[in-house]
């Protein structure tokens, strides 16, 4: 089924379905779905966000808050973490978090990239795409094009089925995502609509959504338009000028917002988010919240932002300030948006769901342990530094090794440091080097012989902007010691995929970095399946696993100081929890807490 000759609107023709009765299309400035007016009002979830079993759970909460709809990113780096393999299974079967959303009552609008931003590792793109220097991701390259296509179309596979007029229940796709805020390549704008077509999505309603002062988007293409809490009426006005006749909607209304490591936790006020819902809503306006729950980052998959010149890399709750809290509980601005939905749809809507208790377990000692320095794989000799994904490494740690050759005092200089750097002489920590705090030199004093290492952490991709063209991982410049630069290295590749194969020793750790592991119960007093929330505080910076799931990151700078334990990924006795930490020695116990804590709130208004 092709493209059609689209609809009429004040002089606007935007490309629609063929069958424009049989599923979403555009009549008279407004939306109308299998030919009867349609307002959207959706909500924005993340399949990799949630856990599988709690996919239903969450889809009842958004039919019970008034919503019709839900719109989902599709996150091509989960889908494709090495080239050419293509995993749509278990975490990552999106169509059946599609076919559940229609099980429940909810339409679906779609967004499948390729880059989908979301403060999500490298804006959904796989790292692979930057093992060759001279790729250019979000253009016409065909480096970067190619297997875009190839992506879009083994997408279309799995999902191109389930659009409306046949049978399933998505009605709009998105063309990338906020390119307006990237840039201005019409022929690339082309391709990837093009390419959607060509991967069977032709079906629905195409559109475009951004929040920069020029849409990224095409003539004939819908557009939306993103906004957080206070920016309705001026938005729309600027919508008004983009698309005169409408139809109107806010593709993404931040109801909340993100946290960097080393800020604060955002939240915004229910009352006015309320209050701004309810005028858009008397408009006659459709709107999409972003999120209506945010869920989780889990593993390494925090994006990172860069903003005034400053690298921001992002925790691993996205909480978000949601109607839906991480964990999937209603929050008062739930209550406050569906009181607003129910008074000016006349909808009712079914009744909230209960939620289950949570949890709390103390004492759980990390008495096993293994020092990192006694888990070294074989290293890469190289004459000139390597980047991660230059090894074929997307995500964890990089060793750059060095036998000094003569003696040395002065100024270590590390050029192009990503992101996070702890420097060793001879196993022996002596400085600290953050991208963050724009931290690339400090002092040393070398004898001949002496071992340097510089152990450098991924802490997370930019997501936005076009910064992320160039965000490869580990040192991208050189290491100089007053100007001289160091050359010929060992290089040790640490993606820690295999932290539970590690051998462990009923013993403190006295050398950090340092692998803990630990065995608990979780007996949930009565309820086997108890979320609950790992406190972090006495751990210094690292990453944590549980029974083979990857929780993410710990850092002591917060704001987030606990980490989203699902109850369906513990087990009545004999979990396993592995804690890999940079800075902390010994044998820490941990405790987890029934209730998260985030950091401390600020109201923000993005």
């Amino acid at each position: 089924m092709g493209i059609g000759l689209g609809v009429l609107l004040a002089g606007q023709v935007f490309a629609a379905p063929a069958d424009t009765t049989h599923g979403l299309a555009i009549a008279q400035g407004q939306f109308v779905l299998n030919g009867k007016p349609f307002r959207i009002i959706a909500g924005e979830m993340h399949y990799p966000r949630i856990p599988r079993e709690y996919w239903r759970a969450r889809l009842k909460m958004a039919k019970a808050m008034g919503l019709n709809t839900i719109t989902t990113y599709v996150f091509w780096n989960a889908h494709e973490a090495e080239p050419g393999h293509y995993d749509f299974s278990g975490q990552n079967d999106v169509a059946e978090f599609i076919r559940e959303a229609q099980q429940e009552g909810l339409y679906v609008i779609l967004r499948p990239g390729p880059y989908v931003c979301s403060e999500w590792e490298f804006g959904g793109l796989p790292a692979w795409l930057l093992k060759d220097g001279d790729a250019n991701v979000r253009s016409t390259d065909p480096k970067f094009m190619q297997p875009a296509l190839r992506y879009l179309h083994r997408l279309g596979q799995e999902l191109a089925p389930l659009q409306l007029n046949r049978g399933g229940n998505i009605i709009a796709v998105q063309v990338e995502n906020e390119y307006g805020s990237f840039g201005h390549d019409d022929a690339y704008m082309t391709q990837v609509r093009q390419g959607l077509i060509d991967s069977g999505f032709n079906a629905s309603l195409f559109y475009t959504s951004d929040s920069a002062q020029q849409p990224g988007s095409l003539p004939d293409l819908l557009k939306v338009i993103n906004f957080g809490v206070g920016h309705a009426q001026e938005k729309f006005a600027q919508l008004h000028t983009w698309q005169p006749g409408g139809p109107y909607m806010a593709g993404e209304y931040w109801v909340g917002w993100f946290d960097h490591w080393g800020g604060p936790h955002h939240v915004s006020d229910p009352k006015q988010v309320a209050a701004e819902l309810d005028w858009m809503l008397k408009q006659g306006y459709s709107v999409n919240f972003y999120m209506f729950h945010g869920g989780t980052s889990f593993g390494w998959m925090n994006g990172a932002n860069w903003d005034d010149d400053n690298y921001q890399p992002d925790v691993t709750s996205y909480d978000y300030d949601s109607p839906l809290d991480e964990s999937g509980r209603p929050t008062a601005k739930y209550a406050a948006l569906r009181k607003v939905i129910i008074q000016d749809t006349g909808a009712t809507p079914p009744p909230v769901p209960a939620t289950p208790g949570t949890q709390a377990i103390r004492g759980i000692k990390l008495d096993e342990s293994v020092s990192l320095w006694d888990t070294l794989p074989s290293p890469v000799a190289s004459h000139e530094l390597k980047t991660m994904e230059a090894l074929g490494q997307a995500y964890g740690d990089i060793l750059y090794r060095k036998q000094i050759a003569a003696p040395f005092t002065g100024q270590l200089q590390v050029n192009g440091l990503h992101d996070y750097a702890q420097i060793y002489v001879n196993g022996k920590r002596i400085g600290t080097l953050d991208r963050r705090l724009k931290q690339d030199h400090l002092p040393v004093k070398l004898a001949k012989g002496d071992t340097l290492d510089l152990l450098v952490q991924n802490d997370g991709r930019i997501n936005f902007g076009e910064k992320l063209r160039t965000e490869r991982k580990g040192i991208l410049g050189g290491v100089s010691l007053q100007g001289t630069p160091l050359q010929d290295w060992q290089i040790y590749s640490l993606p820690f995929n295999d932290s539970d194969a590690l051998h462990y020793a009923h013993a403190a750790c006295r050398h950090a970095p340092c692998f803990y592991r630990a065995s608990f119960d979780a007996p949930a007093s009565g309820d086997a399946a108890a979320d609950t929330f790992l406190d972090t505080a006495g751990l210094g910076k690292g990453f944590v696993w549980l029974n083979g799931h990857a929780l993410g990151r710990t850092w002591k700078i917060g704001p987030q100081r606990t980490l989203y334990v699902p109850g369906v990924w513990l087990k009545p006795h004999d979990n396993q929890l592995i804690v890999l930490d940079l800075l902390v020695e010994g044998q820490p116990v941990l405790n987890t807490l029934k209730q998260p804590v985030l950091g401390t709130t600020v109201v923000k208004v993005p």
